[in-house]
């Protein structure tokens, strides 16, 4: 079932987000819908706060940044389900790249973030993983990480940046915004 997006303004999406157990009710079935609502809205991460879940759960398919040039590149193969993940440790040089969010529609902006992360979760299994990822599957990560602790990548741009975007994103939490997939604005 496609789930409807939490955008700009929603209160969930600056709250940081609780750890479930595997008696999670219908944890099976929420998986299957997020995967479902990140594909039809072209995205390749999606966390629980943004279809209104104050859980830490991400889903990931890294496919659609794959390089078509690249037939090694691991982005092809990289899907994930991180329950209540950590992220352990972020090294390497911080590079920059233009990064984008389901949360904030048609909004894009230049991002700065470590270029290696080392993560600990448990997979829908409740297999426990520490994995090491670098480049694009680190910013994936880091990205919708933020999410589950209740920040948004606008965060990480600086104050002037936010300043010249400050009437986009209130047309957005206003729900003044015409978007390809289901969204959902605040009501006060």
């Amino acid at each position: 079932m496609i789930l409807p997006i939490c955008v700009y303004g929603w209160p969930l999406l600056r709250k940081k987000s609780e750890d479930i157990t595997p008696d999670y009710p219908g944890l099976q079935q929420l998986v299957a819908d997020m995967f479902e609502t990140m594909y039809q809205a072209d995205g390749c991460g999606l966390a629980a706060p943004q279809i209104g879940k104050n859980i830490r759960l991400i889903v990931i398919d890294g496919s659609p940044m794959a390089d078509d040039e690249n037939p090694d590149d691991m982005l092809r193969t990289f899907k994930k389900v991180l329950i209540n993940p950590v992220i352990i440790e972020r090294t390497g040089d911080e590079w920059v790249d233009n990064e984008g969010c389901l949360s904030l529609p048609k909004i894009r902006e230049a991002v700065k973030r470590p270029a290696k992360v080392k993560i600990e979760y448990m997979d829908e299994n409740f297999k426990p993983h520490i994995e090491e990822y670098d480049g694009m599957a680190a910013r994936i990560i880091q990205h919708e990480y933020d999410h589950i602790e209740g920040a948004l990548f606008i965060d990480r741009i600086s104050p002037l940046r936010r300043k010249l975007i400050a009437a986009r994103l209130n047309a957005i939490a206003k729900g003044k915004i015409d978007c390809s997939y289901k969204i959902k604005v605040y009501k006060k």
